[in-house]
C-alpha cells in the first residue's frame, strides 16, 4: 500500500510540501481548493491504516516468537467510532486468553470464555464483533519484513506489551523474580477512565514498579501499601484511581526457569480482566 501511495501520490505530496514553504500553496496545485481536499480525505485512511500495521507487526515482534499471535486486518463499519474504516491488529495469547492490540487505544481483553481457547482462536469473528459491531470482515495479514524489536518505546499505547516484554528481558538475564504481575489501573479524566498497565515485582517488603511510561524511574510501593490492586494502584498514581486490576505472570517465571519455549500457553491466574490499557 505503501509503495503504491508513493508512486501514484508521490508528486502531489512534493508539491503540496513546496507550495506550503514556498508562499503559494494552491497555485502550485493548479487544482481547486475542493478537489485537492477531496483528495487528501480520501487518502488519510490508507495512511491510518498503514500505520496500524507497522504498530501491529511491532507488537508481535516485541512479544517474541515464543508467544503465539496472530497480525489481523479489520474492516470497520461503524461510523463516527473510535476506529477506523480499516485497520490492523494483532491477537496474542497470554495467561490462558487472548488479547487484542491496537495502535487506537492499547491492548485489551479479547477472549469471551474460559476454558474455550483452541475454539476462539480458530474464529475471531464474534470475539471481534464485541469489541465493535462493525468489525463485520476480517483477515489473517503476514508481518511485515524486518521488524526491528528493539524499537521499544516506540509502540503507541503499548504499556501492557511492553511491560510483557520487560518481565521476559529480565528473566533472559537470569534475574529472579518474586510474584511478577502486571497492574492495570484506570483514573478519571475529562475524556473519561484513561487506563495504565505497569509491571510489578516483589522486592522483599516492597513492590518494585516498571512503569513503561518512565522506564529510567525507580518506583517503589511497600507491600503494606500496596495490599491488593487498587491500593497498590493508589498508593502508585493518588487517590484518582477508581479501579485496578492484576493479572499473576508467576507462569513465565516457572516456563523460563523449567526451560520451556511455548510459555504464552501456561495458564496464569487473573484476579479481574483488564480492559484498555
Amino acid at each position: 500500500m505503501r509503495r503504491f501511495f508513493t508512486a501514484k501520490f508521490g508528486p502531489l505530496v512534493a508539491n503540496l510540501k513546496l507550495g506550503a514553504v514556498g508562499g503559494a500553496y494552491w497555485s502550485v496545485l493548479k487544482l481547486p481548493r475542493c478537489i485537492t481536499l477531496l483528495l487528501l480525505v480520501a487518502v488519510a485512511p490508507l495512511l491510518r491504516a498503514d500505520r496500524s500495521l507497522d504498530q501491529a507487526c511491532l507488537a508481535q515482534s516485541v512479544l517474541g516468537a515464543e508467544v503465539w499471535s496472530r497480525l489481523i486486518r479489520i474492516e470497520n463499519r461503524t461510523v463516527g467510532g473510535p476506529y477506523p474504516r480499516n485497520l490492523h491488529a494483532l491477537v496474542f495469547e497470554l495467561a490462558g486468553i487472548l488479547w487484542f492490540y491496537a495502535a487506537t487505544d492499547g491492548t485489551q481483553s479479547f477472549s469471551l470464555h474460559l476454558g474455550r481457547l483452541e475454539e476462539e482462536k480458530a474464529d475471531f469473528g464474534s470475539l471481534l464483533r464485541a469489541i465493535d459491531p462493525g468489525f463485520t470482515r476480517w483477515s489473517e495479514v503476514k508481518p511485515k519484513l524486518p521488524v526491528i524489536a528493539s524499537r521499544r518505546g516506540q509502540l503507541s499505547n503499548g504499556c501492557f506489551i511492553e511491560s510483557v516484554a520487560e518481565l521476559r528481558a529480565r528473566l533472559a538475564r537470569g534475574e529472579r523474580v518474586d510474584r511478577p504481575q502486571l497492574l492495570s489501573y484506570y483514573e478519571e479524566t475529562s475524556a473519561g477512565l484513561h487506563g495504565h498497565t505497569v509491571l510489578v515485582l516483589g522486592r522483599g517488603a516492597h513492590w518494585e514498579i516498571f512503569d513503561p511510561g518512565r522506564p529510567t524511574a525507580r518506583l517503589s510501593v511497600t507491600k503494606r501499601d500496596g495490599a491488593d490492586a487498587l491500593a497498590l494502584a493508589r498508593a502508585l498514581e493518588g487517590s484518582g484511581v477508581v479501579k485496578a486490576r492484576s493479572i499473576q505472570l508467576d507462569f513465565l517465571a516457572a516456563a523460563r526457569e523449567a526451560g520451556i519455549g511455548a510459555i504464552a500457553s501456561k495458564a496464569g491466574s487473573v484476579d479481574e480482566r483488564p480492559g484498555r490499557s
